[in-house]
């Protein structure tokens, strides 16, 4: 229903006295709530209101009138204050009975347009549905290759994610059309429960040691990439841009200084191998920028320089790219995205780019909480060559609570170095309310190495690494196992990839899902939480329980590593394996450190009534941290892979160990600075279990304490073939 405007009957002329002005309001606006057929029918006149002691007048428009508006709507739907008056007076009508005149037919063309994209969608539907059912019944009548019998209840076919896949896509491109008509309609145009009926919003049932996590009852429950905190904020306004602008250029200014000054901005550690900021002398260098430090913050700052195997212009891509940058940094970037891009560059390169972004960093282990940062992202090539990549913190222009995480002007330089190589200097310059980290990763937060330039740069070296030997050509043949196939090499890599980017995502504390603790176990706490997976043919489909627990152990990094990623041992850890013998079947070295690889390993059951299986597995360390992660894929699926196939098809459930240094000695391992003695590490144990193949089913109590004991007896008998504890 349309409101007239006062302002437009008041603007109706001299000849239209006050006292007409309420009438004309009136009876205009009881023409407007009128439908258009009714408008079409007679000629003009008056009408008497039934109802006693109340008269109305009904202005019913002339047939002429009608189709002379008619053929105006099509040259023009929405005329302007002058177009209406002129109208008016062509027509003998009143400048508000034409105003509402166009509205309503405009109202009406609307309704028209929804109708007709209804019908459209809804057999876009009824298409849809009709796959599903028809896919639904060749999966049921499904048999198995090798035996010709039925397939076993749960087991997801490789075919079948196949259907999965193309069932999704269709569903993203259902949707990109509800989008579409919604933005001409203004409300969404159908319900696609139809096309995938939707689960109801049950609480999975858990009674575990009283209320959960935040006071909520049970596990959470998340869709796998729903919950999304940071999807909620919203891209600058119009009267931000030119604050951003400014502040992105003082922000490049600070890094340039940052990256090329020495003491006495910097200073030398009393051990020679690091630096630390002088805060007092950065104050009187960069006087300009976002603010004094909040209260209760503390300030990490750190520079690091390395020589990394990458093209400058190819490092530059991944950085201005938020989905290359979140995939090369997986390990530290949980979530990201692009909010805004305020300017592409000039020259068809990134030079000038300036974008408004959001980030979630992490740790991972359930025990320190994520960084989320709300910042800008400023691109510059220099005069000498260099490139400069800044990020600054906008915290200050977005309403809401502040943020416990604010980057000062962080980032990188970047020069060409010859045959390829780019000289990469970091610095890391973030102020941080760190009162929730977990007393176990207080040193290691506290010190800087856990979100610090050093493992910034560390990780980009690994990946950049990682990345030639994808692309390298000349294979050597003499090892068994080795994969000299290139189609096969870049699918079984691509794979690992998103297996240990499945990992990283799934064991920290992101706001996206909720942990919770189990208490009274005996153990080190174990915290657990569940994820339904429906209709993404990366996972197996239904309930998932992932469960973790981060531990410190008295033994090095490196021995932990080289322990965890060996199949040789193992069997002294692994209880899935059950026993059986480990083999590598193939593996793809992805670096310098022999512990950088991608191997294929089959378990060899003791008992030959079982299957055996095959277990994909990614072992990278470098300087700053380690990771095991392991998960076991279909044979089938696996041949498809090793031969060049798309590897998005195979399912998996990532588990595995995430190696920290405990921060408490110092680079040259001359002797601890903490109270826990000698070099440790921090070890974080984390599963992946479908307990159940139907999304909608319900938790049991028995599938908790299970996964629960699994993850405690892998634990113990750890400690006990590293530390000499008895398991």
């Amino acid at each position: 229903m349309f409101q007239p405007n006062l302002m437009d009957a008041l603007e109706m002329g001299q000849n239209t006295s006050e006292s007409e002005v309420p009438r004309i309001l009136e009876d205009e606006f009881d023409s407007a709530t009128k439908s258009g057929s009714e408008n079409h029918e007679g000629a003009s006149g008056e009408d008497q209101d039934p109802r006693p002691n109340k008269k109305k007048r009904y202005h019913r428009h002339t047939q002429h009138q009608i189709q002379e508006m008619e053929a105006f709507f099509k040259e023009c739907p929405h005329p302007d204050d002058k177009q209406r008056k002129e109208l008016s007076r062509e027509l003998g009508l009143e400048p508000l009975q034409v105003k509402f005149w166009f509205q309503n037919k405009r109202t009406q063309m609307k309704t028209q347009h929804e109708r007709h994209e209804n019908t459209n969608l809804r057999t876009e539907n009824e298409k849809l549905r009709a796959d599903n059912m028809r896919y639904r019944e060749a999966l049921s009548n499904a048999s198995c290759p090798n035996c010709g019998g039925p397939t076993a209840i749960g087991e997801m076919s490789f075919d079948e994610h196949h259907l999965r896949l193309e069932n999704a896509r269709l569903r993203e491109e259902i949707d990109r059309i509800s989008a579409i008509a919604a933005k001409y309609v203004g409300k969404p145009v159908v319900n696609y429960s139809n096309i995938s009926p939707s689960l109801p919003p049950r609480p999975l049932e858990l009674g575990v040691g009283g209320a959960g996590f935040g006071g909520q009852p049970g596990i959470g429950v998340d869709m796998y990439g729903a919950g999304d905190l940071l999807r909620s904020i919203s891209g600058p306004t119009e009267a931000d841009k030119p604050i951003i602008i400014e502040l992105a250029v003082a922000a490049m200014e600070e890094l340039i200084g940052m990256a090329q000054m020495g003491e006495p901005l910097w200073l030398t550690t009393l051990d020679g191998t690091s630096t630390m900021l002088n805060e007092d002398e950065y104050i009187r260098s960069f006087p300009r920028g976002i603010g004094p430090k909040p209260s209760g913050f503390k300030c990490e700052a750190s520079r690091e320089t390395a020589v990394v195997i990458m093209n400058h212009v190819n490092l530059v891509e991944i950085l201005m790219d938020v989905n290359q940058w979140s995939t090369v940094f997986s390990g530290i970037v949980s979530r990201a995205m692009t909010l805004e891009v305020l300017s592409t560059g000039v020259a068809g390169n990134y030079n000038g780019a300036l974008q408004v972004m959001t980030a979630e960093l992490q740790l991972p282990t359930p025990l320190v909480p994520t960084r989320e940062s709300y910042f800008v992202r400023y691109c510059k090539q220099h005069a000498d060559g260099t490139w400069a990549v800044v990020d600054v913190s906008l915290d200050n222009l977005r309403p809401g609570p502040s943020a416990r995480c604010r980057r000062r002007p962080s980032g990188c330089l970047i020069q060409e170095m010859p045959n390829g190589y780019s000289k990469v200097t970091w610095v890391e310059h973030v102020e941080v309310d760190d009162r929730g980290v977990h007393n176990l990763y207080k040193q290691l937060v506290s010190s800087g190495h856990a979100f610090g330039a050093k493992r910034w740069v560390a990780t980009l070296d690994r990946q950049c690494e990682r990345l030639a030997s994808a692309m390298a050509t000349n294979i050597p043949t003499v090892d068994v196992g080795v994969i000299t196939n290139q189609d096969g090499r870049k699918s079984m890599m691509k794979l690992a990839e998103r297996m240990v980017i499945s990992f990283c995502a799934g064991v920290s504390a992101s706001t996206a899902h909720t942990w919770t603790t189990l208490s009274g176990t005996g153990a080190d706490d174990v915290r657990v939480m569940t994820r339904k997976s429906v209709d993404d043919p990366g996972r197996p489909p239904g309930i998932v329980l992932s469960a973790a627990t981060s531990f410190w152990l008295p033994v090095p990094p490196k021995r932990v590593f080289d322990f965890l990623r060996d199949e040789n041992s193992r069997n002294e850890w692994d209880i899935l394996s059950n026993g059986g013998v480990v083999q590598e079947m193939a593996h793809i070295a992805n670096g310098r450190d022999t512990g950088n690889c991608v191997s294929l390993l089959r378990v060899n059951s003791a008992n030959s009534s079982q299957s055996n299986m095959l277990i994909l597995q990614e072992s990278c360390t470098n300087s700053t941290g380690s990771f095991v992660i392991y998960a076991p894929v279909d044979i089938v699926a696996m041949n498809v892979v090793l031969n060049g196939g798309d590897p998005d098809y195979v399912a998996l459930l990532p588990s595995g160990f995430a190696i920290l240094p405990d921060g408490t000695t110092s680079h040259n391992g001359s002797g601890g600075i903490g109270e826990t003695g000698p070099s440790g590490s921090l070890l974080t144990v984390a599963f992946q279990i479908l307990v159940d193949s139907v999304p909608t089913a319900k938790l049991s109590l028995g599938s908790v304490a299970t996964v629960n004991n699994l993850i405690a007896c892998t634990v113990e008998r750890i400690k006990a073939s590293l530390s000499g504890e008895p398991a």
